[in-house]
């Protein structure tokens, strides 16, 4: 962060200093929301939870070495006293983000894919100039300002994802640090019940457009119809990636190895290169070509971009993450969250890895679909049931919709296949779901774990493989 006096965090933030706080002191960072993450020149953002307050853990994170506390009342610790303190966070980043003229803010959005997209976007930056990225999904109104107010004036690059739970929330994440590259993915049926349609979350996506300047960039994937036609709501110039022909950056002769993972011919403008990714599942092309129109237009040579790619790894967590335990057995961890689409693509890549194998699932209902709920969670449960699975474990609360969907689709599967039906079963949560496919599992066997954040399915994964990483 770059280095402020309180009395200069006070100003910016409207807020009154309190608690014998020195407006000398300096905060040089980082900020943080979890008292035990403070350390010797932080600042501890105290915010008010459902069941925890931050602003009881003050005196412990200045104990620990902050310097002081954002905070919404007084506390037994030197604090900035300010009227709400998300928006005093967002005023601070905006702050600091003005004072990198430097600096070029890169956001990406999209139903799925972000994170991924992210990380490989940062890697390239990385080969530019220091860059600071998210940690994980760091891509809300607490999580935004948070990563901005870690650059300091050494940042070369912001690249930062923009995630919508409403209209509106990606025009005011990009308020606070505005972007000059916008990566628009996909729109897809994440927050279906949210929005009320697919219309309604294009429109929320292309704020990130809306927000570029004439001189900035907006890469937008010309095989995602509602994406393509952003490109009538921006003053930027726009940049196509994707597999059609009118892609400027696009991906040809796409192979899939028996592990799942893409290889290409990555084309471009100025060249072509070869790319082959470390990362599980086709769809992960989408992303990459995404990250690499951005390097492209920050000027990487096709060749770098190619060579970065395809170094890239998973850098965050259960995410596409494969591990093979000892016996053979190949767990897919992709428990971080699901919608429609992802759970699609996740359902394919166990085609390819368990080609040949025992393959089983654990899923959970899928969420905030509103009044299509019941019948795109049924929709689910028959694209699993029609999967060959040999099993499947449906976690969690209204799991019926998927339990019916199932239960027809693996009769009709097993029916025309001449094969036994996939054992289907339904369990409370987590801990249940590992108990019941530990006793499934056989060396050789592979499994896809995945379904919404709230499920808390990486807990499965973790007790499946037993440690092993």
């Amino acid at each position: 962060m770059i280095p402020l006096p309180l009395a200069r965090i006070a100003e910016l933030t409207s807020g009154a200093l309190s608690g014998m706080a020195d407006p000398r002191a300096v905060v040089r960072g980082p900020v943080v929301i979890d008292s035990r993450q403070a350390e010797p020149g932080s600042l501890f953002a105290a915010f008010r939870g459902a069941n925890v307050d931050g602003h009881d853990f003050a005196a412990q994170a200045v104990r620990t070495g902050a310097v002081a506390v954002l905070a919404s009342r007084p506390v037994e610790a030197p604090a900035v006293i300010v009227p709400d303190v998300p928006q005093a966070l967002a005023d601070l980043a905006t702050a600091v983000a003005g004072s990198l003229p430097q600096a070029t803010v890169l956001g990406v959005t999209g139903s799925a894919g972000k994170t991924t997209t992210k990380d490989l976007l940062a890697r390239l930056t990385g080969r530019i100039g220091p860059s600071i990225a998210p940690v994980g999904s760091f891509n809300n109104e607490i999580g935004h300002p948070l990563t901005v107010l870690r650059a300091d004036h050494d940042t070369r690059f912001l690249v930062l994802e923009l995630s919508a739970r409403n209209a509106g929330h990606i025009a005011h994440l990009a308020r606070i640090a505005p972007p000059s590259i916008g990566v628009v993915l996909n729109v897809g049926t994440a927050h279906l019940g949210v929005f009320g349609g697919k219309d309604a979350i294009a429109k929320a996506k292309a704020e990130l457009v809306e927000a570029l300047p004439a001189t900035g960039v907006a890469i937008l994937n010309a095989d995602d119809p509602l994406v393509r036609d952003m490109a009538g709501r921006t003053d930027a110039r726009v940049t196509f990636f994707g597999r059609s022909g009118e892609a400027a950056i696009r991906a040809e002769e796409v192979t899939v190895d028996e592990r799942g993972r893409a290889s290409f011919r990555l084309r471009t403008p100025s060249g072509l290169a070869y790319v082959r990714l470390k990362l599980y599942g086709g769809h992960a092309v989408e992303n990459a070509l995404a990250a690499a129109a951005a390097g492209y237009e920050l000027g990487l040579p096709v060749a770098t971009i190619a060579e970065e790619l395809s170094e890239a790894e998973p850098r965050s967590r259960w995410r596409m993450e494969v591990t093979d335990r000892p016996d053979g057995v190949t767990v897919i961890n992709d428990a971080y969250n699901a919608n429609p689409d992802s759970m699609r693509a996740a359902f394919q890549a166990l085609g390819v890895i368990g080609d040949g194998r025992r393959r089983f699932a654990v899923i959970a209902a899928l969420r905030e679909l509103g009044e299509d709920s019941a019948a795109l969670n049924e929709e689910l449960g028959r694209m699993a049931g029609a999967a060959g699975l040999a099993g499947l474990i449906v976690a969690g609360p209204e799991a019926g919709p998927v339990l019916e969907g199932a239960f027809a689709a693996a009769a009709e599967s097993a029916t025309a296949a001449h094969r036994p039906q996939t054992r289907i079963l339904h369990v409370d949560d987590a801990a249940a779901a590992a108990a019941e496919l530990r006793a499934w599992l056989q060396p050789g066997d592979a499994v896809l774990i995945k379904g919404p954040r709230a499920m808390g399915l990486e807990r499965t994964a973790e007790l499946v493989l037993g440690g092993v990483r």
